[in-house]
């Protein structure tokens, strides 16, 4: 999909993020765990989500539209124990699955068609688990032994693992305490679905989780929480473009940190009672001097700067006067779509893979863009959305990976974007 961008005119309006694409996908996972209905409701409407649907049925579960965002997901039984190839795909989601699968089968497979070493946080902790963890070539057998008291130390603070570790103890372990825990905001949304399923998560929001197991799974209605990353990168497009708005449905604890990143680069964002509003900003100028840049920002896990908003916070340092470095510490390849930046007239100096000084305020000219991942996609939509001339984006359905309809509720907001289908 080819979309084509007019740049320069400012978004302003009412604007409702979807439900989050991550937490979705675990709770589908949990869904797994009971034989008993589970409704999820606020479900985005996102490929990602979609697609976990999909492997939940092909694992055995049936799954009920009640409407476009409400989905009964039943599993009275799991009729298979193995992820292939082609839907484990490029994605660790999938490897959510290993869960209900080893809770209710006691044994899963997972067919690999990616480097093990993007997963072995994961299995280090199924090992500090007591399952067995047999590696073959393209190939993890997993099988269920003696559990036990478990506290557990994730050797990183992955959302996958976390939530992996959380569903199983959920089911096998008396008790289990999580250390080093994620606390993103879907890692809440899966510790409040497994507590209406009849386990208890103490600790959520922290990282320190205490996890005591449901002696049965019951059925439990559950509302997604909506997107963060989605309403703080539309608040930060509608402040770059001069407009004005309010996102509503937000959660104002999620929203508190990034408020005050975005306020270094000269973004004012207010909250109250669960609305994001976004004022008109004439120009956008950085907030706090320090002793080499103007202003710094920093990456670093929830509750910190999410690097899922690295580009769009590295394009409005391009549209905010001072200095800025930009500092991704979790990625090694967040930043390297600065050379598409770059060529639009972005002054920008990539000091290394991790980090980028931004010189701003400087005008931006639409150009032709190809978008490799959902991530750099973002930054380059709200690119072009600034930019002085039209743009094209290529391959921008990726953009339906994680954000549902997002296009179209950006022309609501007076955005002018043209869809062009191969």
């Amino acid at each position: 999909m080819r979309i084509r961008i007019e740049g320069k005119t400012p978004l302003s309006g009412t604007y409702r993020p979807s439900g989050n694409s991550n937490s979705a996908q675990a709770l589908v996972a949990a869904a797994l765990l009971s034989e008993q209905p589970i409704t999820l409701s606020n479900f985005p409407d996102t490929l990602s989500a979609r697609q976990m649907v999909i492997h939940a049925q092909e694992l055995g579960a049936t799954a009920i539209w009640a409407d476009k965002n409400t989905v009964v997901i039943t599993a009275s039984q799991l009729t298979r124990r193995s992820i292939d190839q082609d839907e484990a795909d490029s994605s660790v989601g999938t490897l959510l699955f290993v869960a209900p699968m080893l809770c209710r089968r006691g044994y899963a497979r997972l067919e690999l068609d990616y480097p093990l070493n993007r997963i072995r946080t994961h299995l280090d902790a199924l090992r500090d688990l007591g399952i067995d963890v047999l590696v073959s070539s393209g190939a993890v057998d997993l099988k269920t032994t003696t559990w036990e008291h478990k506290d557990i130390l994730l050797t990183q603070t992955s959302v996958t693992a976390t939530a992996i570790v959380m569903m199983l103890a959920a089911c096998l372990g008396k008790e289990t305490i999580i250390r080093n825990a994620a606390s993103e905001p879907h890692i809440e949304d899966l510790a409040k679905l497994l507590n209406a399923m009849g386990a208890q998560v103490e600790g959520i929001g922290s990282n320190l989780l205490i996890v005591r197991r449901a002696e049965t799974f019951q059925s439990a209605t559950f509302i997604i929480s909506s997107d963060h990353i989605e309403a703080a990168s539309i608040a930060a497009i509608c402040a770059m473009t001069g407009g004005r708005a309010q996102i509503e449905g937000v959660k104002s604890k999620h929203m508190r940190l990034i408020s005050k990143i975005f306020w270094r680069l000269g973004v004012n964002l207010e909250l109250d009672d669960g609305v994001l509003y976004v004022p008109k900003h004439e120009t956008l100028t950085v907030s706090n001097r320090e002793e080499d840049v103007d202003s710094s920002i920093e990456t670093a896990p929830w509750p910190g700067f999410p690097s899922d908003l690295v580009a769009v916070a590295t394009v409005v340092a391009t549209q905010t006067r001072g200095t800025s470095l930009i500092h991704e510490k979790l990625f090694s390849n967040r930043l390297l779509f600065v050379d598409k930046l770059k060529a639009m007239g972005a002054q920008i100096v990539l000091c290394d893979p991790h980090r980028a000084i931004v010189v701003g305020p400087t005008p931006l000219h639409g150009t032709y863009l190809d978008t490799p991942d959902i991530r750099t996609g973002l930054g380059m939509l709200a690119a072009a959305l600034v930019a002085g001339r039209p743009s094209v984006i290529d391959n921008a359905q990726v953009l339906d990976y994680s954000f549902s309809g997002i296009i179209e509720k950006l022309t609501s907001l007076n955005a002018k974007i043209t869809v062009e289908h191969d």
